[in-house]
């Protein structure tokens, strides 16, 4: 793959993840409330589950384009669209204003079921037909 291709792949499932992540983040705050960072939440875990999922086909070359999916949607998509900073900023918010409880439960559940769906997506994909 050479020339201009690549990162037009790139840029096209980054703006596509961005879009997306802008979207799942003001839904869940206009139906969950802002008192948790439930928006991120949800895009880091189910960014991390589609990434097991596709890496795992990827690596196994299940998928037909694979390095266009790989450029596409694991780095430009999947990259646009979980966002470890804004995890990291609004844990902090959550300390600073005394919600200790609720930046710890913020910490340790987006790291544990952060792991567990890039596990099920690993899982998922290695099932045989």
């Amino acid at each position: 793959m050479r020339g201009f291709y690549p990162y037009l792949l790139v840029g096209l499932g980054g703006f596509l993840g961005a879009n997306l992540r802008f979207i799942v983040a003001r839904l869940s705050a206009q139906y969950l409330g802002i008192a948790f960072p439930y928006g991120t939440f949800i895009i880091n875990i189910t960014g991390s589950f589609f990434l097991g999922l596709i890496g795992t086909l990827l690596a196994q070359r299940v998928i037909l384009f694979g390095e266009e999916i790989r450029l596409a949607v694991s780095i430009g998509f999947l990259g646009a669209f979980t966002t470890f900073s804004t995890f990291e900023f609004e844990s902090h918010a959550l300390f600073d204003n005394g919600n200790w409880m609720l930046g710890l439960t913020n910490l340790l559940a987006s790291l544990f079921a952060g792991l567990l769906a890039v596990r099920l997506g690993i899982n998922l994909a290695a099932i045989k037909p």
